[in-house]
C-alpha cells in the first residue's frame, strides 16, 4: 500500500507537472509585475504641436471629457465641449492649460494633461533654407544654437546676405521674425549673435543684392 506521505508526493508533482506544462498566457501574472498600460510620452516637454500629431486629452476625474483626437489638417483640434482649438504651435502644458480655460465655463476647476501620442510634427525640426551650402531640415537637439544649425549645413553660400539672415518662429499659432546677423557671427566670432534655437524654427538666410 502507497502511504499517505507517498501520496501527498505524488499529488504535488502531479500539480507541478501541470503547471509547467501549462501554456504561459495562462499564468496569471501578480499586478506589481503587469505591464503599466498608461502610454508613455511620445515627446519631450518643449515638444511643439504640429498636424498629423496625435494627443491623448485627460480631464481628471471627467472620463466622459478624456479623449485621444488627431491634429488636423488646419492644426485644430476638438474634444467633448472644446470645438476647434488650436493646438499646432503649442507645447503639450500650453494646449493643456488652453483646454482649461476654455472647460471652466463648464466644469468647476478643470485639470488637463495632454500627453503626446503619436509625434508627427515638423516642429521637431529645425530648418535652414536660402543661401547655404546645403538646405536641410535638422533634428532639433536641446541646447541647439544657430551656429550649431549654420556649421551642420555646410556653412553660408557664396551669395549669401548672412547679416540679412533671420529666424522665422512659431508660438501659440503664431509666427514672428528674428533677426540674425550671420556674417558677424562666422566671419567676426559675435557670439551675441548665436542665438538659442527653438524646435520649429526656421533660418532663412538671403541672397546679396547686386
Amino acid at each position: 500500500m502507497i502511504s499517505a506521505k507517498s501520496l501527498k508526493s505524488l499529488k504535488f508533482l502531479r500539480y507541478l507537472t501541470l503547471w509547467l506544462v501549462l501554456p504561459a498566457a495562462t499564468v496569471p501574472l501578480c499586478p506589481a509585475l503587469a505591464a503599466d498600460p498608461t502610454p508613455a510620452p511620445a515627446a519631450t516637454a518643449d515638444y511643439l504641436i504640429g498636424p498629423g500629431g496625435s494627443l491623448h486629452v485627460f480631464v481628471f476625474q471627467n472620463e466622459e471629457l478624456s479623449v485621444t483626437v488627431p491634429v488636423r489638417p488646419d492644426g485644430k483640434i476638438s474634444t467633448p465641449l472644446v470645438e476647434d482649438m488650436v493646438a499646432v504651435g503649442k507645447t503639450p502644458s500650453q494646449l493643456a492649460r488652453d483646454i482649461e480655460k476654455s472647460l471652466a465655463l463648464y466644469v468647476k476647476s478643470p485639470k488637463v494633461n495632454v500627453v503626446v501620442m503619436g509625434a508627427m510634427s515638423v516642429f521637431s525640426q529645425v530648418k535652414v533654407i536660402g543661401q547655404v551650402l546645403h538646405p536641410q531640415a535638422l533634428p532639433y537637439r536641446d541646447g541647439m544654437t544657430v551656429l550649431d544649425a549654420v556649421l551642420a549645413v555646410g556653412g553660408l553660400g557664396q551669395f549669401a546676405a548672412g547679416n540679412r539672415a533671420h529666424l522665422i518662429r512659431t508660438e501659440n499659432g503664431k509666427q514672428w521674425e528674428i533677426k540674425v546677423k550671420l556674417d558677424a557671427l562666422v566671419n567676426s566670432g559675435d557670439m551675441k549673435q548665436n542665438l538659442m534655437l527653438r524646435p520649429g524654427d526656421v533660418l532663412v538666410v538671403p541672397e546679396s543684392r547686386f
